[in-house]
């Protein structure tokens, strides 16, 4: 699938992948800091942003998109990196093909999923999902309607503002949804499944630094998940950030270029 992305900067490239409901713009901010480091390519994962809609949504088919992106780009080595959903997709593009890394960074996010994390996450994304998918904004001319709509639903103003991004004016002037909201919600269990825990036979992955942030105040990337994590890329660094929730980017944005930098060195 080819994807929209963005280019800013030049040196080393790197690519950026955005969070479940988000798109390349989340990350321009970010990206421009490091724009005397990195060329950042920051794509749109399918069914997302600018890209293209499809029925399937899982890691392999997003590593898949991710490596036909790199191919189109002629990247050769290039430096990977991702925020939650977008975070699993470099994990599995990394086990696939780590002989085409530099270097990996995985925001706020863990590999692997219990149960617990499993069914609490997606009661909240089918309330955030189902919410698109029945909102009916035929009627509607301003975005403070459509968010008066979805408030009684979406209870987080954070969360709401996030979903908000998504919203676009279309050619005949009505309002839109730019995720597929429909094939996301169809594929949530695919979007919520971690990999397996390494086992007695689990092949390391080396050859590249690799570094795990974390957000202080987030449960995503429990503690006890960094031995199996170490266990599959022994090189692996865990750090915290300070006073950061998931939406780390967000949150801690000079920390994540930092870390991002920290690659490189």
């Amino acid at each position: 699938m080819k994807l929209y992305r963005r280019k800013y900067g030049s040196g080393p490239p790197l690519i950026i992948l955005h969070a479940l409901y988000g798109s390349s713009d989340n990350w321009v901010h970010i990206a421009k800091r490091l724009s005397g480091s990195f060329t950042c390519y920051l794509p749109d994962q399918r069914n997302h942003g600018r890209s293209p809609h499809s029925s399937e949504h899982n890691y392999p088919v997003m590593s898949n998109d991710i490596d036909e992106l790199a191919v189109e780009l002629q990247l050769g080595k290039f430096f990977l990196a991702g925020h939650s959903m977008g975070g699993k997709t470099a994990i599995h593009y990394a086990l696939k093909h780590p002989e085409k890394l530099s270097g990996l960074l995985v925001a706020d996010i863990s590999p692997f999923t219990t149960d617990t994390q499993y069914h609490r996450a997606c009661k909240q994304h089918i309330n955030i999902l189902s919410t698109i998918i029945d909102s009916d904004l035929r009627g509607l001319s301003t975005r403070t309607e459509v968010e008066s709509l979805i408030g009684d639903k979406i209870k987080s103003g954070k969360i709401r503002d996030f979903i908000m991004k998504n919203l676009e004016r279309k050619p005949d002037s009505t309002l839109g949804w730019k995720l597929n909201a429909r094939a996301l919600f169809d594929n949530l269990s695919h979007i919520m499944e971690g990999i397996e825990r390494p086992g007695t036979d689990t092949e390391p992955v080396t050859g590249f630094p690799v570094i795990f942030l974390k957000g202080e105040l987030s449960d995503y990337l429990p503690d006890t998940d960094f031995r199996d994590i170490q266990r599959i890329f022994p090189s692996a660094e865990l750090i915290k950030v300070r006073q950061a929730g998931h939406w780390i980017q967000a949150d801690s944005p000079d920390k994540v270029a930092e870390g991002l930098l920290r690659l490189l060195g």
